[in-house]
């Protein structure tokens, strides 16, 4: 195992104990931000990117914290199978962790919340309006634009000589701030296989009170359209970077 793939899965719990966090806060009952609106869910987990990224890259990790994120960077040369294969166990793993977290961080708020589909919320993503292929388009183009500008952002032109070589994790903050608040209504933006299915396998299994469904039937659409959004800005990038 790569001793990166411990920055990955320290990094992914930290974005999801945080992320998710900013959901249950908003959310749950009785809680003190309850009701503060989608503005806070997306400044909540902008920072929480940024967050688990500084944590992963401190301990050596490119800080992905994202499968997508992680195959696209196979297909552009930057990693290789077998470490990409470590990392998106970590991160996995690591989302389960921080799901986990938020689930006994909150452990008062569950139960005086009988709203299943808030619970479920504060764990993985649903759609506004259910309908598959929309849903899925949904989340490959906001996985696309946040893997192309991601690439944008490390770039050398855009990087130039400037000593501030540690603002990469801030402005990828930033964007998937952007991300949320441009894209995100129909889908929840996901934009990454482990932040979703990672919590929805948490909240399967641990016995949050007035849980409700799981909603397994949506679950690979944030999955496989953060994969195809993902590749298909790799492909991009790859053509016109040079």
């Amino acid at each position: 195992m790569p001793s990166s793939a411990l920055g990955e899965f320290l990094g992914t719990a930290v974005l999801i104990l945080l992320g998710n966090g900013v959901v249950a806060g908003v959310l749950l009952e009785e809680s003190k931000s309850k009701g503060a609106g989608w503005i806070v869910i997306t400044a909540g987990w902008a920072l929480a990117v940024l967050s688990g990224v500084l944590v992963a890259t401190s301990l050596g990790a490119p800080g992905e914290l994202n499968p997508a994120g992680t195959l696209a960077n196979v297909l552009l040369g930057s990693r290789t199978t077998a470490d990409a294969a470590w990392h998106i166990g970590a991160q996995f793993a690591g989302a389960i962790v921080g799901a986990t977290l938020v689930w006994l961080h909150y452990l008062n708020h569950w139960p005086v919340t009988k709203d299943a589909g808030a619970i479920h919320a504060c764990f993985c993503t649903g759609p506004a309006i259910r309908s598959t292929v929309p849903n899925l388009l949904s989340e490959a183009i906001g996985t696309f634009v946040l893997i192309l500008v991601a690439n944008a952002i490390g770039s050398k032109l855009v990087a130039g000589a400037s000593p501030a070589t540690n603002l990469g994790p801030a402005l990828v903050g930033a964007l998937v701030w952007g991300i949320g608040l441009s894209l995100g209504g129909p889908t929840g933006y996901a934009i990454n296989p482990a932040r979703d299915l990672g919590p929805r396998i948490a909240h399967a299994i641990l016995p949050i009170a007035n849980k409700g469904y799981n909603d397994w039937g949506y679950s690979w659409i944030p999955v496989v359209g953060p994969v195809m959004g993902a590749l298909a800005a790799a492909l991009l990038w790859k053509a016109v970077s040079g």
